[in-house]
C-alpha cells in the first residue's frame, strides 16, 4: 500500500492559523474568503496580545514599515515578532537563544536601541545599518526600514568574555516562504551599479574564485542572503557600535525543505541545498549560521514556566515547534 502523500508545508500552516484565528480572533479572520487573513486594518491582532501595543508604537517612533501582508496569519514580518519582540526586554532568555544558535559560553547581551517607553532593548527589528553601505539609500530624505533598502529582519549585540569582543547577528527569518521565480531582468542594471564592486573579494564578503557572476546570485533566496551578508561586512568593517565581528544568522522552520532548493541554474552544479552551496561562496563560511526555529526556540519554551505568556502563545499558534522532525534542519544546511 502506497503511504499517504505528505501534506505541503504551506498548506498545514494555513489551516492551522486558520483554526488559531477562530479560536482566538474570532470574529476576524475570513478577509477575502481567506480564514488565515485578518483585513488590514486589524494588522496588530495578528500579534501576540502582550506586544500589540508597543510594537505600534516602536514602529511608528523609529518610521519602519509594515509589511504589505502584516495582516496575513503566514507573515515572516509577524512571526519575527512574535517570538522575538517579548525577548527584546529579556536578556538573560535572549543570551540562551544566541548561545544555542552559535554555540560557546552564554553572552551578555547588550543594548541594540531604546525602546517605546526609553528602556533598553536588547532587540531590534527592520535593522538597515546606521550608514548606506549598500549604495541604497535615497539621494534626498531619509530611508525607511523595512522597505526599499536592505533590511535584517532583526538585530541582536552581544559580548562572549572568552573573546573580549562585541559582536552583531543580522537576523534573517522565513517561515512559510519558498522561491523559484526568475529575476526581473528591467532591475538587473540596478542591482549591478550598487553591488558589483562590494560583493566580492576583496572588498565583499563572496569569494572571487567562486566561478559565478553577480547576476546568478539575483535569484532569491540567495539575493536576500547576499546583501545581508554585505551589510553585515560593511558593519563590521567600520566596527559599526563598537561590534568587531559581523555575522547573518538565517532561521526557518526545519519542515519548510521547499525553502532549500537551489534556484539559481549557475548554482545547481554546487549542490542541491541552498544554504550549503550560499555558505560555500563566502570568503568566511561560517559568517553565515543557519538554524532551524525548533532547534533554537523549541528548549527555551519547553523549560519556561505553565504561566510564561511568550512561551504560551507560541505554543498554540505555531504548532510545527511540536512536530516530530523528520530530519534535522541543522544537519541539512551546515556545510
Amino acid at each position: 500500500m502506497t503511504a499517504p502523500r505528505e501534506r505541503h508545508f504551506v498548506a498545514q500552516e494555513r489551516a492551522r492559523q486558520s483554526a488559531f484565528f477562530e479560536a482566538h480572533l474570532h470574529g476576524e479572520g475570513g478577509f477575502e474568503g481567506c480564514a488565515y487573513r485578518l483585513a488590514p486594518s486589524n494588522r496588530l491582532s495578528n500579534l501576540n496580545p502582550g506586544i500589540r501595543d508597543v510594537a505600534a508604537r516602536y514602529f511608528s517612533d523609529n518610521a519602519i514599515a509594515w509589511h504589505q501582508h502584516a495582516a496575513h496569519g503566514l507573515s515572516s514580518q509577524v512571526c519575527c515578532l512574535n517570538f522575538l519582540m517579548p525577548l527584546a526586554t529579556r536578556p538573560e532568555l535572549l543570551a540562551r537563544l544566541v548561545q544555542q544558535a552559535i554555540g560557546g559560553e552564554l553572552p551578555e547581551m547588550l543594548e541594540v536601541e531604546k525602546g517605546p517607553d526609553g528602556e533598553p532593548w536588547f532587540v531590534g527589528f527592520e535593522w538597515i545599518g546606521r550608514k548606506d553601505y549598500l549604495n541604497e539609500w535615497p539621494r534626498t530624505g531619509s530611508p525607511k526600514r523595512g522597505a526599499n533598502v536592505t533590511s535584517a529582519d532583526a538585530i541582536v549585540r552581544f559580548r562572549q568574555a572568552q573573546a573580549g569582543r562585541v559582536e552583531t547577528l543580522l537576523i534573517e527569518w522565513k517561515y512559510t516562504e519558498s522561491y523559484g521565480a526568475a529575476p526581473e531582468p528591467k532591475r538587473e542594471a540596478e542591482r549591478l551599479r550598487r553591488y558589483q564592486n562590494i560583493a566580492f573579494a576583496p572588498f565583499g564578503p563572496l569569494r572571487s574564485n567562486a566561478d559565478l557572476k553577480l547576476p546568478d546570485l539575483f535569484w532569491e533566496p540567495f539575493y536576500q542572503l547576499f546583501r545581508q551578508q554585505m551589510l553585515a561586512s560593511r558593519m563590521q568593517a567600520v566596527q559599526e557600535d563598537g561590534a568587531e565581528r559581523a555575522r547573518v544568522l538565517h532561521i526557518a522552520p526545519a519542515a519548510n525543505r521547499r525553502l532549500t532548493r537551489v534556484t539559481s541554474p549557475a548554482m545547481r552544479p554546487l549542490g542541491d541545498n541552498a544554504f550549503k552551496v550560499y555558505c560555500s561562496l563566502l570568503i568566511e563560511t561560517d559568517d553565515f549560521i543557519s538554524r532551524s526555529t525548533e532547534s533554537l526556540f523549541s528548549p527555551l519554551i519547553d523549560d519556561a514556566s505553565t504561566d510564561d505568556a511568550w512561551a504560551k502563545y507560541l505554543r498554540n499558534r505555531y504548532a510545527f515547534l511540536a512536530d516530530p522532525a523528520r530530519s534535522s534542519w541543522d544537519e541539512m544546511t551546515t556545510a
